[in-house]
């Protein structure tokens, strides 16, 4: 599991990143210009740069125009959706089983090695070892991957204790540590866009959580706290359009 690093000299984000948290943290996930402008200024960002990054969003597809109003285009339509993953916890009790999922094709060019790579993560599976991924069966979503040619997939219950593999397949402490760290932060920003950075850096945290059952979470799991002080802090930033 890769953890993102805390900032410690953390920054604004740019134009582009800020009218792109907004939309994807505005339920639904569309504003109107007047509203991203404003939302824009509380941030320290001047209205002619909003704008602009407003515009250069359309031209890169991330951004569309539903009437008069700015949506998410298709391509951050995905990331919305793993970003609600995250932050909703959306996982089933667990019956002891795992996903499995092994590469039995061979001979594949480094990109396409690297794509399924990333779906496997994207599906919050980690690599056991050299083409074999897993995980528990909690996830409410059902496996994206389960129809790919190169792969055979399968639920399986290992013989080894499932606390045990988890931390085979994850560096828990570490992700614990980040989290931890990410909710002090939060905590003791106050100025509006540095708070944004570190929210947006919470998400990407919790992009990485492998969402584990109950049973195999350890304790002090900051996952809960995590996903309701950026719970919070969605309602604090929507609170700027009233």
């Amino acid at each position: 599991m890769s953890v993102p690093s805390l900032d410690s000299d953390l920054k604004p984000l740019p134009a582009r990143s800020v009218v792109l948290s907004l939309l994807l943290g505005e339920e639904p996930h569309r504003m109107s210009p007047a509203q991203l402008v404003r939302a824009g200024e509380h941030f320290g960002i001047p209205a002619p740069t909003v704008r602009v990054a407003l515009t250069r969003g359309i031209a890169t597809g991330d951004l569309a125009r539903e009437g008069s109003d700015y949506v998410l285009g298709e391509r951050m339509l995905v990331r919305m959706r793993r970003q609600d993953e995250a932050v909703e916890d959306a996982t089933l009790p667990w019956d002891g089983s795992w996903e499995m999922a092994v590469v039995v094709v061979s001979g594949r060019t480094g990109p396409e090695r690297a794509a399924l790579r990333e779906v496997l993560t994207d599906a919050r599976l980690a690599e056991l070892r050299e083409g074999v991924w897993a995980r528990p069966a909690n996830l409410r979503r059902p496996p994206s991957y389960d129809d790919n040619p190169v792969l055979a997939c399968f639920r399986a219950t290992p013989a080894d204790d499932g606390a045990v593999m988890t931390g085979r397949l994850w560096d828990l402490d570490a992700w614990c540590a980040g989290g931890q760290a990410l909710l002090g932060q939060l905590r003791d920003t106050t100025e509006p866009a540095l708070r944004l950075a570190v929210a947006a850096q919470i998400v990407r945290h919790l992009s990485t959580d492998p969402l584990l059952p109950l049973e195999l979470r350890p304790a002090g799991w900051p996952g809960a706290e995590l996903r309701s002080a950026y719970a919070a802090y969605r309602e604090e930033v929507r609170a700027l359009q009233r």
